[in-house]
């Protein structure tokens, strides 16, 4: 009698039985690692994912167009040095501008400080760097604009019956556009920009100046900045005009950045920027020909947070301004919006300090 064998199955029979098998044990596997992988995550500090692109923000001085291609060439040297495309993102008026930084669509951007305040308030950008100053630049201030030959060509004309004029000015968060005159100027002299006026034009500072020098309108808020540079491109109406009132200086118009940025990264875009321009020989020239159509003779210096005090001062000032010479229906009421404009300037102190300690 023979001795009886082990029965062994075949081998594609154990193959198909261990395919099967495989299956529930490597999903069990994996659903275990996921878990942990989760558990892990939930613990953790999550990691800034790398800095592919930029966006940047351009703030519009002429138009679209106009102010895209005065920040092209500043775009195309970063780029260069950082290895990453930036784009520019340029729109046509300071709302959309908020809005889209407000949507996370702007990386980076060179802002009035009236929109780098709201955005630094919101935790959504921080500043790196402003424009350098230096004493033989003439100071940047807002001035007003009005005809050299037309029935309103005096300040004491347009403070004594503004009703009668027709104003073109700057959008609510442009600083010499609307904030400095409307704080400095016309609310001393107990008069609302946005109601005392026959009509307004809100648009950028070359269409104030047209707007006036045109003829459809009859002063403008503007700048000696931007009012240099419409010179520049239109000496004719240029011709026309002539200020009759200038401001202190105003606070400096920042450059900002993700907060979520990786430290490192927002190093070496403030590095880029300080040192853009300073370069001996021809790409130093180059960089400095870029700066000097940007009104950045000298370049950029770094910056934080604090750089933005000024404006909060001038923003607590203008609160308090037009809650003071507003009608309200009671005393009580006029306090609380006061408590209210000195809270909000409190804590906009304290976030703005804690940059610099």
């Amino acid at each position: 009698m023979k001795p009886l064998r082990a029965l062994v199955p075949p081998w594609w029979l154990l193959a198909f039985l261990a395919a099967v098998l495989a299956g529930p044990l490597m999903a069990m596997a994996q659903g275990a690692g996921a878990a942990a992988s989760t558990e892990k995550t939930d613990k953790a500090t999550p990691v800034p994912p790398a800095v592919r692109m930029i966006r940047f923000g351009v703030l519009p001085l002429g138009g679209a167009v106009e102010s895209r291609a005065l920040w092209t060439p500043l775009m195309a040297d970063m780029s260069r040095s950082l290895g990453i495309p930036v784009s520019a993102y340029s729109v046509p008026t300071y709302e959309e501008l908020d809005r889209a930084i407000g949507r996370d669509e702007i990386d980076m951007a060179f802002l009035s400080a009236k929109m780098a305040l709201d955005a630094v308030m919101q935790r959504r950008m921080k500043v790196v760097a402003q424009i350098a100053r230096h004493p033989s630049v003439p100071e940047h201030r807002a001035v007003l604009l009005v005809r050299k030959d037309g029935p309103l060509n005096t300040l004491e004309g347009v403070l004594a019956q503004p009703e009668k004029w027709r104003l073109a000015r700057g959008d609510s968060r442009s600083v010499t556009g609307f904030i400095v005159p409307q704080s400095q100027l016309f609310l001393p002299h107990n008069i609302e920009m946005e109601t005392r006026f026959r009509s307004e034009f809100v648009g950028t500072h070359q269409a104030t100046a047209l707007a006036v020098a045109n003829g459809d309108a009859d002063v403008a808020t503007n700048n000696t900045t931007d009012f240099e540079r419409f010179r520049q491109q239109f000496p004719v109406e240029a011709e026309r005009l002539q200020v009759v009132w200038q401001s202190e200086q105003p606070p400096g118009a920042p450059m900002v950045v993700r907060r979520d940025y990786p430290p490192e990264f927002q190093a070496r875009l403030q590095s880029f920027l300080t040192g853009y321009g300073k370069a001996k020989g021809a790409r130093g020239d180059a960089e400095r020909e870029v700066l000097k159509t940007l009104r950045a003779a000298y370049g950029y210096a770094a910056a934080d947070d604090s750089a933005l005090l000024p404006q909060a001062r001038l923003e607590y000032q203008l609160g308090r301004q037009r809650a003071m010479s507003a009608s309200w229906v009671n005393e009580a009421a006029r306090e609380q919006r006061l408590q209210r404009i000195e809270k909000t300037y409190a804590e906009q102190v304290e976030t703005l300090r804690a940059a610099a300690r």
